[in-house]
């Protein structure tokens, strides 16, 4: 049994994550752990409060005691607000605090990006326009190309969280451009685990969304491969190999 740990922030789509447990159909187990959230606004000053070191440090002993094997801050906005550094000295202190592996949903966009081989890519943001900015220029520090970048302008990841599966999926093929290799859709509080098969089939090519790229981020702490196919092509393309 492997055991992953996830500090989500609020309630939005945490049901997300027993959904992905289920459908990796292995022995993986899914810990969730929920953050305080002062206040849930896509608002730069919140993100970067929601983010900070003492916030998620109360979340990790938690985990601990629940044994699981790396931890992942699954919260994108809470980590790219703060910048390409700013976000690794957040992950480092997170690591530091859980003593064991860590990361967060920004990097885990930029690292399954890569994995499968997507090095430019269209962005499909619930955010207000300067949230989903930085996320492009997180994406570009990380080496990859964005084609093009759609807002919603959702100003709570609660609004978020009642979107459906055709608001999801209108946006994403909103913001799909014919040169994207992937159409990334950032936000934890969107549900999308049900509907990866359907987005993917209906804009032909690999969707990533935060859910699904934080726990493929956690397996690779964790040195794990599952394949996958409900969770779409990050977790059946065999992966690609950086020179």
């Amino acid at each position: 049994m492997t055991a992953l740990g996830f500090l989500y922030p609020g309630h939005s789509a945490e049901d997300d994550y027993p959904r992905i447990e289920q459908l990796l159909g292995s022995d993986i187990r899914v810990d969730l752990v929920h953050t305080d959230v002062v206040e849930g606004a896509h608002r730069v000053d919140a993100l970067q409060r929601s983010g900070a070191p003492e916030r998620l440090a109360k979340g990790v002993e938690q985990l601990r005691l629940a044994g699981v094997e790396a931890v992942v801050w699954a919260c994108t906005s809470g980590g790219f607000v703060q910048g390409w550094d700013g976000a690794q000295e957040q992950v480092r202190a997170l690591a530091v605090a859980a003593g064991m592996p860590a990361s967060s949903t920004s990097f885990a966009f930029v690292h399954a990006a890569r994995e499968i081989g997507a090095a430019r890519v269209a962005v499909a943001a619930a955010y207000p326009d300067d949230v989903a900015a930085l996320f492009a220029d997180f994406l570009r520090a990380g080496g990859l190309e964005v084609s093009g970048v759609r807002c919603a302008g959702v100003v709570t990841a609660a609004e978020a969280g009642c979107w459906g599966e055709a608001e999801v999926l209108a946006l994403a093929q909103a913001a799909d451009t014919p040169d994207a290799q992937a159409v990334l859709l950032p936000g934890t509080g969107l549900h999308t685990a049900a509907w990866l098969p359907a987005l993917e089939k209906e804009l032909g090519k690999p969707v990533l969304t935060a859910n699904q790229v934080t726990v493929w981020e956690a397996l690779r702490l964790t040195d794990r491969r599952v394949h996958a196919p409900g969770l779409g092509a990050l977790f059946v393309r065999e992966p690609i190999v950086q020179v």
